[in-house]
């Protein structure tokens, strides 16, 4: 049964729940394999790790140790992490930190389903939800009366109920404690955040817990002496203008003290579908030409597969950058057709690249899909590129 809403005439504090998922591919893989759990399992194998049963049922599970590649890591178990493997790991890397762990393939189609089975039964309990990607949402809960434990529970019974998985969830003033909150008690964490936490469970964090503080950044932080969250929120903001800018440094002391005033973005109809990735330690497009081309088709298929799933077109295709110096550079294409597939995205972001000088360094790389329209009845093939956009290989990048 849904919460209870409060009287209009309230003014309600507001509860901002961050929802993430444990682990969310690997969990999903481990109700389909239930032998698996509690031994370190990877998730980033092609179809050629798919487990084979044996004739008398028994099944054989790929290892990292036969892997050969340049395959990144999607996700992990908890066991697995413990063996210092995390997601954007090249599996070569992780191979050499758990031989003995077990490979399987991604299957986006049943983590699709299971997204949409946790997703609708959170929103019949508390419908003001933002959709943050497969495993993750921001649900308001303001305007409901309920207990702020026992409406947490509730949630997070219900997606049990619905899935078979845990997940974490933490309850705060803003987006910005929900998110940080929801890492603290995992696995199948339950967290409460008030004001009077923020010194006590927030400032003794490292600075990178903060979303928007990337690897380079706390990088930066660090060589100027700062190193945790509080560390952060005792420092000079003039100080912090000066090494970052003006508009980051102001948001970094604000986000050290918990400050976010951001609503939920709960609108059914996005302006635009878009991808991003801050690298563990900038990247050259010239040296690091493969590892960035491998990136850049995977950010391209991932937003193709967002615009399928959410059944949307797009006419404008963008890219982001931002180089090692904290510099960010867009560019976007306005295409004659609205497209949804990944080939014409790739094009059509390659197309984007090539108008940016790319000698220096990067730190994060992103596509993005706006122009936005719904899908027609009958039309569900994205028509090709014009001839001009046909794509030639970058000299860069290799986005082939």
């Amino acid at each position: 049964m849904p919460a209870t809403a409060a009287r209009p005439e309230e003014s309600p504090a507001r509860r901002i729940a961050h929802l993430d998922m444990d682990a969310f591919y690997a969990s999903v893989e481990l109700l389909r394999y239930p032998e698996l759990r509690g031994l370190p399992v990877v998730i980033g194998g092609s179809r050629a790790q798919q487990p084979l049963t044996l004739a008398d049922g028994e099944r054989r599970f790929a290892r990292l140790r036969d892997y050969a590649g340049r395959g990144v890591i999607t996700t992990a178990t908890y066991e697995a992490r413990a063996l210092g493997v995390f997601s954007a790991m090249g599996i070569m890397k992780a191979a050499r930190l758990a031989p003995e762990a077990i490979l399987l393939p991604v299957d986006f189609a049943a983590y699709r389903h299971y997204s949409q089975l946790f997703k609708a039964a959170v929103a019949k309990l508390a419908p003001q939800i933002e959709d943050r990607g497969i495993d993750e949402i921001y649900i308001d809960l303001s305007a409901l009366a309920d207990d702020t434990q026992m409406l947490a529970q509730r949630i997070k019974d219900a997606v049990r109920a619905a899935t078979g998985l845990s997940c974490s969830i933490c309850i705060a003033a803003n987006k910005l404690l929900a998110k940080i909150g929801s890492d603290l008690d995992k696995p199948d964490g339950l967290t409460l955040l008030t004001a009077d936490d923020l010194t006590r469970r927030i400032w003794p964090l490292p600075a990178r817990k903060i979303n928007g503080i990337g690897p380079k950044a706390s990088e930066r932080l660090a060589v100027l002496g700062i190193h945790s969250i509080g560390d952060l929120a005792q420092a000079d903001a003039g100080f912090l203008q000066q090494h970052f800018g003006r508009s980051y440094g102001r948001w970094l002391l604000a986000a050290a003290h918990g400050i976010d005033e951001r609503p939920l973005s709960t609108s059914s109809e996005p302006k635009s579908i878009s991808r991003e990735t801050t690298f563990e330690h900038d990247l050259h497009p010239r040296d690091d030409r493969q590892i960035l081309g491998g990136i850049f088709t995977a950010l391209c298929t991932q937003v193709a597969d967002d615009l399928r799933r959410k059944a949307y077109r797009g006419r404008t295709i963008g890219i982001k950058l931002r180089f090692a110096d904290f510099q960010t550079v867009t560019r976007d294409l306005t295409l004659p057709t609205a497209i949804d597939d990944a080939q014409g995205i790739r094009r059509a972001a390659g197309e984007c690249l090539r108008r940016v000088p790319l000698d220096r360094k990067l730190r994060l790389l992103g596509v993005r899909v706006s122009t936005l329209s719904g899908r027609r009845a009958g039309k569900d093939r994205a028509p090709p590129l014009q001839r001009e956009l046909v794509f030639t290989e970058s000299r860069e990048l290799g986005v082939d």
